[in-house]
């Protein structure tokens, strides 16, 4: 069936525009406390934000929305989203909720579900709440109306956490870092966790006000830590997004680490040392073939899901995995975090840089991505990847890169696009490829 608020993580879109106003925050609020609501404790919500200025009025609107149905409201204000999941299980709470639209400008917003365990929740759970939010719920008497409060140590809590995922015996003296907040979530707790673990810390993208989040910083525009990076001779950049779920990587030669090669480091290291379980690394079909051969070299499998960070986590916990991510820079590692965490996987790549005792355009590139080219194809409707003459030449190009390469093809989720994605080992084979496709798909469309 359609959606008509949830899509594929939670709720997200203009501010005060489509499905993401004020009005819809109170009935989310309303739909998930009175879903939430089993058993005779005293129910409570734990909920978060990012730095965007319409922050402010979803928190209240769905602050409002919580207590009329008798809920109890924990405010935690800007805080990284995997902070809100730990903080929702940590304090027994019965729903997370971060208010975020992670690595998008700040005109849009979104909301992000945690069931009591701090995962994300299941397909089934917001058709639950989406099938309440249009209806007349029944409001808490009077004397039950729940109560909000502000709790003032929960950067302090979450750090502790972030810490904690790092050996004791673990620091982090004599590297100099730049990390790149992007104005948003974690622009106090990630550079405070770095400074209390030794490290001298240069932190840039740390200054909300409330329109800059993402703009021109940030894992998605990496311009400004590679300058700074060069600028102070640093010996490695991070780079986090919005809603910090997300971790690129610069090394000191202002090289690109993205997420393919985070989790080719994070997985070989823990696989040295006996702690990967699985026998592989969880990534999605967009994640590069050369990490695919490189883990093969280690006797390890990259299994790929659907794109999403969602659809990886799912698989790694139905299946007994621990590091997945996604080579946009999500990375879940289940042993530590219930959701991505760019700041603890962060911590993981610095561990692996100090136990090297190399520089980290030496340590973080591990293998050379084979080339890979994406490019969209709008159409105006219909269903062009079902026309004969499309399906004649995606065969062919099956066939030519048989053995060579890999083909993905698939439909946006939330407008009219085809993806065409062709990797391979001869750049201008998948040029090639890529182009006949979409050249196929445009005129079937």
């Amino acid at each position: 069936m359609g959606r008509k608020y949830f899509g594929t993580d939670g709720i997200r879109g203009r501010t005060n525009a489509g499905v993401m106003t004020a009005t819809t925050a109170m009935k989310v609020g309303q739909a998930a406390g009175t879903y939430f609501q089993r058993g005779d404790h005293r129910h409570r919500v734990v909920i978060g934000k990012d730095t965007r200025l319409s922050g402010y009025m979803l928190e209240n609107a769905m602050t409002a929305g919580f207590t009329s149905v008798g809920m109890d409201v924990v405010l935690v204000g800007p805080m990284p989203t995997p902070a809100v999941a730990l903080l929702t299980r940590e304090m027994r709470a019965d729903v997370g909720v971060m208010i975020s639209a992670s690595h998008n400008p700040y005109e849009d917003n979104g909301i992000k579900l945690f069931g009591p365990d701090g995962f994300k929740l299941s397909d089934e759970d917001e058709l639950a709440i989406e099938a309440l939010i249009d209806q007349e719920l029944a409001l808490a008497a009077s004397e039950d109306v729940g109560r909000a409060r502000r709790i003032e140590d929960a950067r302090g809590r979450y750090i502790h956490a972030v810490k904690a995922s790092l050996p004791h015996n673990v620091r982090l003296d004599g590297l100099r870092i730049v990390v790149d907040c992007a104005n948003g979530a974690a622009y106090h707790v990630a550079p405070s966790a770095l400074w209390e673990l030794g490290a001298e810390v240069i932190a840039i993208g740390v200054e909300p006000n409330g329109k800059n989040i993402n703009a021109g910083v940030g894992s998605t525009h990496l311009d400004a830590l590679k300058t700074k990076v060069r600028e102070v001779r640093a010996d490695i950049g991070i780079a986090l997004d919005g809603d910090a779920d997300r971790l690129i990587v610069v090394d000191e030669r202002s090289q690109t680490v993205d997420g393919d090669q985070i989790m080719a480091l994070i997985g070989s290291r823990m696989a040295d040392l006996g702690a990967l379980r699985g026998g592989g690394v969880v990534a999605t079909v967009m994640s590069n073939l050369g990490l695919e051969r490189f883990l093969a070299g280690r006797g390890l499998e990259l299994v790929r899901t659907a794109v999403g960070d969602r659809n990886v986590l799912e698989h790694m916990r139905e299946h007994g995995y621990n590091v997945g991510g996604e080579q946009s820079g999500h990375m879940i590692l289940i042993d530590h975090a219930t959701t991505g965490d760019g700041t603890i996987a962060a911590l993981q790549v610095l561990a692996a840089l100090v136990a090297s005792g190399k520089p980290a355009s030496e340590t973080l590139h591990l293998f050379d991505p084979v080339p890979q080219l994406l490019k969209n194809v709008r159409f105006a409707g219909g269903k062009p990847l079902e026309a004969e003459s499309v399906k004649a030449v995606i065969a062919e190009a099956e066939a030519e890169l048989a053995g060579k390469g890999r083909l993905v093809i698939r439909p946006s989720g939330t407008e009219p696009v085809i993806r065409v994605m062709a990797e391979g080992d001869d750049a201008r084979q998948v040029a090639d490829v890529v182009e006949r496709i979409c050249d196929a798909v445009r005129r079937a469309a």
